[in-house]
């Protein structure tokens, strides 16, 4: 059975989720207390109209038997309930939603740790025994280990996503990569991305007049300004990255184009690295890798990483930067 997506009203975009409104609702109809759209939208700070919303939905949709009574000017069920219905989700599901939380993990003490438990408990709260699980099983089987992650400061973490979801310009202090000294900034945020265990900020920078890229452990000083924008309706994320390797984005257009060799292909051709990837296989084992992208300097890093067992075949402006590189680490030793 298709399970309904419940999605609050405009005008309530901060209230109370429809679930916790709803579970309230559940309460007072269970005692007898005959709430009305009126005294629930004043307690629970949201329209009377979203009330009636989440009436129609319990009594249409979840099949509650919900009436009007008119001498007590207030909602009653007609009949007894014992619980509310439940959310019905598969073993693989439940096993879905853990590797989720456990990707997530690294982010412990984040904005995000305190909604994300409490999404497990009322999906494990539901339940109602479909599924028999143990969480220690499944800790104990699944992990993540990331590599470099970088968990940004609470308070500067708070401020910034406070930001992107309410739409408010921000200012801060920031210090660019090999940048001696912090240089104010006052963007309108976009978008908070984690990419590669470091979390950044997309934002429309007002001095500059262009979207700039800030990673948040390069931040400080974050202060909403209170002044609400409006994200233009076209951005998309995934098409401001969709030429970048990594974060970072430029007007470019470079076809590039890498050749592994028989020990580093198995490796490359496990996973996705680029959405414009092609790969294809020779016949001595090797690989030759194809991408799109709008800049060279992650693609370097990364051919860098893989030492003698990749070669740059194109273009020659990576193949030298890549080759001057090389020397000079060679140089050390």
């Amino acid at each position: 059975m298709r399970r309904p997506l419940l999605k609050p009203a405009k005008a309530d975009r901060f209230s109370r989720p429809p679930l916790e409104r709803m579970m309230k609702l559940h309460h007072q109809l269970n005692g007898g207390r005959f709430p009305n759209c009126r005294k629930l939208a004043d307690e629970l700070e949201v329209s009377t109209k979203t009330i009636q919303r989440d009436i129609d939905f319990m009594r249409d949709r979840l099949g509650l038997p919900i009436e009007y009574d008119q001498l007590h000017f207030g909602f009653v069920y007609t009949e007894p309930v014992t619980h509310f219905p439940s959310i019905e989700v598969s073993e693989g599901e439940v096993v879905a939603l853990f590797v989720a939380q456990k990707a997530l993990a690294q982010y412990k003490g984040t904005s995000y740790e305190k909604p994300l438990k409490s999404a497990f408990k009322k999906i494990t709260d539901g339940l109602q025994d479909k599924v028999e699980f143990a969480w220690n099983d499944l800790d104990a089987g699944i992990s993540f280990k990331g590599i470099g992650t970088s968990v940004a400061d609470l308070d500067l973490f708070e401020a910034v996503s406070n930001g992107v979801l309410r739409s408010c310009e921000l200012e801060f202090e920031y210090k660019k990569l090999g940048g001696a000294q912090y240089e104010s900034r006052r963007v309108q945020p976009y978008h908070l991305g984690c990419v590669e265990n470091q979390w950044y900020l997309f934002a429309f920078d007002l001095a500059r007049r262009q979207l700039r890229t800030f990673a948040l452990p390069r931040m400080r000083k974050v202060k909403s300004t209170n002044l609400k924008f409006l994200r233009p309706p076209d951005f998309s994320i995934t098409r401001h990255l969709s030429e970048s390797f990594g974060v970072f984005t430029g007007k470019g257009r470079y076809l590039v184009q890498i050749r592994f060799d028989a020990f580093a292909a198995r490796l490359v051709s496990e996973r996705t690295w680029h959405a414009s990837q092609k790969m294809k296989p020779l016949g001595n084992g090797e690989l030759e890798m194809t991408l799109q992208l709008g800049s060279l300097e992650e693609i370097e890093r990364w051919v860098l990483s893989w030492g003698g067992h990749a070669r740059v075949l194109k273009p020659a402006r990576l193949a030298e930067s890549v080759r001057k590189q090389a020397m000079a680490v060679a140089g050390f030793y």
